[in-house]
C-alpha cells in the first residue's frame, strides 16, 4: 500500500541533518557538536557526561572526543560531580551563547526552508502521526526485549 513510506521516513532525517550540517559548517560545527551544545542549552547545564551521551544518542567514546573539541574551543567545561568525583558534569561557558544564537538562527532558517509549503494543519497532523509511529515502534521494541 505505502511501500515508499519506509524509504521516505528513513531518507528525510538524513536529508534534514545534511541541510542543517551544511549551514552550520561555516561555524565549525559538526552534527554531534551542535546537537551537544543545543541539548545543554535547552535542557540545562550540569548533565553527567554518560547521561548526555545516552540522551543525544551517541556512544560515550564519541562524545568524549566531541567534548574535548568543544572544550578546546572554549564552549564547554567539565567539572567533577560533588557527589561522585568520577562523574564529569558538563557546563556551557559564556562563549557558547553567541554561537548558540547563530546555530539557532541557522537551524530555524533551515527548518523554514525545509517546511516551505507545508501548512500548520499539515504540520500538526504530521507531528501526531509521527508520535503514533514512534509510540508503536517503542512498544514493538519493548515486546522484543
Amino acid at each position: 500500500m505505502h511501500e515508499s513510506l519506509c524509504l521516505k521516513v528513513s531518507r528525510v532525517p538524513r536529508l534534514w541533518r545534511a541541510v542543517i550540517d551544511q549551514r552550520l559548517a561555516p561555524l565549525g560545527m559538526t552534527h554531534t557538536r551542535w546537537v551537544t551544545l543545543c541539548h545543554l542549552w535547552r535542557y540545562g547545564d550540569g548533565q553527567a557526561q554518560c547521561d548526555l551521551a545516552r540522551t543525544i544518542g551517541v556512544e560515550a567514546p564519541s562524545l568524549v572526543r566531541t567534548l574535548d573539541q568543544l572544550s578546546q574551543q572554549g564552549l564547554i567545561e567539565r567539572r567533577a560531580s560533588k557527589e561522585d568525583r568520577r562523574t564529569k558534569l558538563i557546563f556551557l561557558t559564556d562563549n557558547a551563547t553567541p554561537l548558540l544564537e547563530q546555530i539557532e538562527k541557522a537551524v530555524n532558517a533551515a527548518r523554514s526552508d525545509m517546511l516551505n509549503g507545508v501548512s500548520e494543519e499539515e504540520l500538526d497532523r504530521l507531528e501526531q502521526t509521527l508520535g503514533l509511529i514512534e509510540s508503536n515502534g517503542t512498544r514493538e521494541l519493548s515486546l522484543r526485549e
